[in-house]
């Protein structure tokens, strides 16, 4: 009788212990990696901060400059993070939605529309595309491209 309840007792623990293990599910750990990745700017923690993203990744973002044509600029691993780097926690504040996720395999292509704040003060919105790749360490950021405006921003 003892055996039993403790085969019982072992059973009924990995089945809550395997549900509890699959609960996140790509989607929830795609939208994990891309938190992780603002909580790491806010908090101006450039390791998080590229550990978020694939080696080799690329980050880009079109803009109007003063000239008032878009121009789309390229900036590194390295470049984005040493600007980070320079703030001071809490000076940057990004609140994102995540309107779209979409996975298939080892591919996850997320949309998240987005408003900026820099000091407390808003400063932009825009939109935010990230293309992720699943990998042994779990999802990283592999291109990250953006769009920044002054208005039309409600």
């Amino acid at each position: 009788m003892k055996i039993r309840n403790i085969l019982i007792g072992l059973v009924f623990g990995a089945v809550l212990f395997s549900s509890n293990a699959s609960a996140q599910t790509a989607k929830d750990s795609v939208e994990t990696t891309i938190r992780q990745m603002f909580e790491a700017m806010a908090g101006v923690d450039t390791v998080k901060l590229s550990g978020c993203f694939a080696p080799g990744s690329i980050q880009q973002t079109i803009s109007i400059g003063k000239d008032g044509k878009e121009t789309v600029m390229t900036v590194s691993l390295s470049q984005f993070t040493t600007s980070i780097s320079k703030l001071i926690k809490g000076d940057a504040d990004e609140r994102i939605e995540f309107a779209s996720v979409q996975i298939d395999g080892s591919l996850a292509s997320v949309w998240t529309p987005y408003k900026f704040y820099y000091k407390g003060k808003f400063s932009h919105c825009g939109a935010n595309s990230f293309q992720l790749v699943r990998t042994e360490a779990g999802w990283k950021i592999q291109y990250l491209i953006d769009t920044r405006r002054r208005q039309a921003c409600e």
